[in-house]
């Protein structure tokens, strides 16, 4: 409790998580050079500081009976890619999970494969930048058990989800270290309070890196790709909302 409580407090006293400054409205000062590179600097000091408070800390974990009634879906409820579209209404029977990059074996790996592998179930509260919260129920494989398999190469250095949505016509897509990676609580869930993924909360599969904001954790995952830098990849800054400046890459909580 400890821990959380120190992080909250850092966000909140503004010396962590100033990507949360740049909400939509905030144009002009998000164009402004001196603005981003204080920005940069804070959240560098931000996970510098959640790492140093112990990186391995586990996000709290929650009771049945505290699991929220309603769990609000963020960001994009629907994908329109045909190809999505036609995995969804087969219940995403042929859909595999690729991991790519810098790997030493690339995978394909089946969605009735993902939901035999060791599962962990972990109840969690996801806290959204837009302000709200909501505890809930959710299953799957470790990443790090199928990074473990596909091995990766000493160059990796960070991981990149590429995904089935597209936000305002361009790809969504987001990206962690592998600190975060190889956390005992991140996993690829497929379900969610003891039911397979609805599409509006990200099914097939979904990105759960409990101890950062809810805009990490992405959704409609299809792709894993390992590689050694995020420059040159979309707009570079390592996810949709980054590129747009909007949000920090890092959001450690």
């Amino acid at each position: 409790m400890t821990l959380i409580v120190t992080r909250r407090g850092l966000i909140q006293t503004g010396m962590i998580g100033a990507g949360s400054l740049l909400l939509p409205g905030c144009d002009k000062i998000a164009q402004n050079p001196a603005v981003l590179d204080t920005l940069g600097q804070s959240e560098k000091l931000h996970r510098l500081t959640q790492r140093a408070l112990g990186r391995n800390a586990l996000a709290r974990e929650y009771r049945e009976s505290e699991m929220s009634p309603v769990f609000r879906a963020n960001g994009s409820r629907e994908v329109v890619d045909p190809a999505y579209r036609a995995q969804l209404a087969q219940g995403f029977a042929n859909w595999a999970l690729r991991i790519d990059g810098l790997v030493e074996q690339p995978l394909a790996i089946p969605l009735h494969a993902l939901r035999t592998m060791p599962q962990r179930a972990q109840i969690t509260r996801h806290d959204c930048v837009e302000g709200w919260s909501a505890i809930g129920r959710w299953q799957g494989p470790r990443l790090s058990m199928l990074l473990d398999i596909a091995g990766l190469k000493p160059a990796a250095r960070y991981l990149v989800f590429h995904c089935a949505d597209r936000y305002l016509g361009k790809p969504y897509y987001e990206s962690i270290d592998l600190v975060d990676a190889f956390h005992p609580q991140t996993i690829l869930a497929w379900a969610m309070n003891g039911k397979p993924l609805e599409e509006a909360h990200g099914a097939p599969l979904r990105l759960r890196v409990e101890r950062q904001l809810g805009y990490k954790h992405a959704k409609f995952v299809s792709r894993i790709e390992a590689v050694a830098s995020l420059a040159g990849l979309y707009g570079g800054k390592g996810g949709y909302w980054e590129d747009a400046e909007a949000y920090a890459w890092y959001a450690g909580i």
